[in-house]
């Protein structure tokens, strides 16, 4: 046997012996991707998370250099479309888009997935903070005034909310834990009845994500008071964050972020992670999202994403706990 022979049979012994594993992983990462990727989102067409999934679909696609098809998978608080990537082939092929899961586990009894074992956590996309507004007849014109008022007519304001266990339900009672006050929460099917609402005077208050209620804004038809971020954000100029506004230790923003199912191989996070990230960073997406109220906000690493998740959980829970909101 030549010398030559001798070290290909070498290698392949090497290789059946390690059960063909280690090698076949690392020329997945190396070839990866070579078919188009699925983007999943729990939500219908129209709406915030679905908007910034497009976005995101679009360029990653330029960067990664296969079509990336975004595939709506909307009901039950986007836990559907989670637990439909949680079955699927972990090869990097069909990615999720969705805000925490420590929001869901707090929300629902009971869950086909776990999202601290079943998910890779890549990287956050975009985060936006709501826009707290009233009914123009209301006698506030601040934040603080607002504050003032509901210490006055405890339980006499109604809030309208865009649901039971959404985000603007949970930054409504957020708002009443750090404010010290008690308002009247009105659950309607949506954001655009709730807002509807606000403007009749049926409502006075609403916490709204900002593709809701900004063109109300600029019509003049609802007032804005403050956002539910800490400071403000050039997405959404001319709006006070909390802390400018008077309430300090206030709170409340949405975000949305790219997750793979558990076992997929490491290359393909890296390779998925570093593509998203330079994806997001391409010239005009930061004013593309800008348009719904959001931030572009990704994270340097995998790990940086999951360990700002584990950090966020303890808020999130207590959000929950604070609005009552609990789903079946």
């Amino acid at each position: 046997m030549t010398p030559s022979n001798r070290r290909r049979l070498l290698q392949w012994l090497t290789l059946a012996a390690a059960g063909g594993t280690a090698p076949s992983l690392h020329a997945q990462g190396a070839a990866y991707p070579t078919k188009p990727i699925r983007l999943v989102v729990g939500y219908p067409p129209g709406g915030s998370g679905d908007f910034i999934t497009r976005v995101a679909a679009d360029e990653i696609g330029k960067e990664i250099g296969v079509q990336v098809l975004v595939e709506n998978r909307p009901g039950a608080g986007g836990t559907i479309a989670n637990e439909s990537v949680s079955k699927a082939a972990p090869d990097g092929y069909t990615v999720l888009n969705a805000g925490p899961f420590a929001l869901t586990n707090a929300l629902y009894r009971k869950l086909a997935y776990d999202g601290a074992k079943d998910f890779i956590p890549v990287t956050q996309l975009a985060v936006g903070p709501m826009i707290i507004v009233v009914n123009n007849d209301l006698p506030v014109r601040n934040l603080k005034e607002l504050i003032a008022y509901a210490k006055a007519n405890p339980d006499k304001l109604n809030v309208a909310s865009s649901g039971n266990g959404s985000t603007p339900h949970l930054a409504g009672a957020q708002f009443e834990a750090v404010a010290g006050v008690r308002f009247t929460t009105i659950q309607f099917k949506g954001g655009g009845p709730a807002a509807t609402s606000t403007i009749a005077g049926d409502t006075h208050v609403m916490f709204a994500t900002p593709p809701t209620v900004i063109n109300f804004i600029k019509a003049g038809r609802l007032r804005p008071l403050a956002l539910t971020s800490v400071n403000a954000t050039p997405a959404i100029p001319g709006i006070p964050g909390a802390l400018e506004a008077g309430l300090p230790g206030y709170e409340s923003t949405f975000s949305f972020g790219v997750y793979v199912p558990a076992g997929t191989p490491a290359a393909v996070v890296r390779r998925l992670h570093e593509a998203t990230v330079r994806a997001m960073a391409r010239p005009g997406v930061r004013e593309r999202v800008a348009v719904q109220g959001m931030d572009v906000a990704t994270h340097p690493s995998p790990e940086a994403f999951a360990a700002a998740l584990r950090d966020g959980a303890g808020g999130l829970e207590r959000a929950v706990r604070d609005s009552g909101a609990k789903l079946e």
